[in-house]
């Protein structure tokens, strides 16, 4: 932590996560409780992470927050609330005659970048609100189990908390203590397992996921039913994939429960249209990729937006990334159609082009992002990183 002239400063990063089984529905919108509990894989954030800096000064007259280099409402209710606990943690360690020189009714300013699309169906929120708790807990001195905290500013923030493989538990207590996030094996638990991130729009979705719950929750049957019948099972299930490394058992559950959650989008009534055309076409050509070679080998995924999540094994990577480039040709930006990860190119035997590659269409996927399962929040302690300066404002933008 940097102290500048009474200011305290913290500069943290966290990761996006990607839920196999999904969480959507809250059986209380103020304390953010899942109707069901979830399972996701943190990514790694050498290709998809938050960054925030946090600062606390006795000259500060106001708490501000910059987001992507432009200042927002610093008001919002789950930026307070994360806020308010962390504070009140920090006070329970402290005790009342703890000589602690940053007072806890210091204003603060926060900066938060995303190296990745903002509120397209990336899970920015859960990074965000991550980052944004790890960075505050750090500035305060609270240490010990965050992910609760996290979970007050966006839900899925509290799986951000942990690397690897991720369990949000839905919880019982009205409260919401024992609604937590919990790692069920770390990063490298899995080495070869791969994940490529193809970006179809990087524009704002049209319902965001805190009304698209809602409106599910009081008009979708599937959903209910889904969340009582179905996600236990899977839960167990999926746990024993990883824990396995099972592919095939882990790829197929991955894609059905992506389904049905999309499926619950259609039984709310409106009705939300989170995938579009190419998103579905995605679909098909992963189905026609597994069948072509009688094995899961890719299964996909999609929040609540239309760009793809692709796992796949580190040795089907290099083909399955020349089929997309045949099936879905960069339009302009060839160079940039493949980042993160390298991969090495391959030649494809015609009768998988055959079997696999139906009309391509120029320009569809904007690019894919190649990745892998990461650890969770990190502290940046170089002081050249942090996104505030020695005044307690922006030194740069995204």
């Amino acid at each position: 932590m940097a102290e500048e002239r009474g200011m305290a400063l913290v500069t943290c990063t966290a990761p996006v996560n990607i839920a196999v089984i999904k969480y959507w529905g809250k059986r209380d919108t103020e304390l953010i409780l899942p109707i069901n509990s979830s399972l996701s894989v943190t990514l790694h954030q050498d290709q998809l992470r938050t960054t925030t800096t946090a600062a606390a000064s006795r000259d500060f007259t106001e708490d501000r927050l910059w987001l992507n280099g432009e200042e927002v409402d610093a008001a919002q209710p789950r930026l307070q609330a994360c806020l308010r606990e962390v504070r009140r943690l920090a006070r329970k360690r402290r005790g009342d005659d703890d000589p602690s020189p940053l007072n806890l009714s210091y204003k603060v300013h926060v900066a938060s970048e995303n190296n990745f699309p903002t509120a397209a169906g990336l899970a920015s929120s859960a990074a965000g609100y991550a980052c944004l708790v790890s960075a505050l807990a750090r500035l305060y001195g609270v240490e010990g189990e965050l992910s609760e905290v996290a979970r007050r500013g966006s839900g899925s923030a509290c799986r951000s908390m942990l690397g690897g493989f991720v369990q949000w538990h839905r919880g019982e207590r009205p409260d919401g203590r024992d609604s937590v996030a919990q790692q069920l094996a770390p990063e490298t638990h899995w080495p070869e397992l791969r994940v490529l991130i193809l970006v179809v729009s990087g524009e704002k979705k049209a319902v965001g996921s805190t009304a698209g719950m809602q409106s599910s929750v009081d008009t979708s049957p599937l959903l209910k039913y889904r969340a009582e019948a179905v996600v236990p099972e899977r839960l167990s299930r999926m746990a024993r994939h990883i824990q396995e490394r099972d592919f095939e058992g882990f790829g197929q559950l991955t894609m059905q429960d992506s389904n049905q959650f999309h499926a619950t989008c259609l039984d709310t009534f409106p009705p939300i249209f989170y995938l579009n055309d190419v998103s579905r076409a995605i679909i098909a050509l992963a189905h026609r990729y597994n069948a072509h070679h009688g094995r899961t080998k890719v299964a996909y995924t999609f929040d609540a937006g239309p760009n793809a999540v692709i796992f796949a094994l580190e040795d089907t990577v290099p083909e399955f990334v020349a089929v997309l480039r045949r099936s879905f040709p960069p339009a302009s930006n060839g160079d940039q159609f493949l980042r993160g990860l390298p991969v090495a190119p391959v030649a494809l035997p015609e009768e998988l082009v055959a079997a696999v590659v139906a009309e391509p269409v120029p320009g569809a996927v904007r690019y894919v992002l190649h990745t892998q399962p990461g650890p969770g929040p990190q502290l940046l302690r170089d002081p050249e990183r942090h996104l505030l300066g020695a005044d307690g404002l922006p030194r740069r933008t995204a």
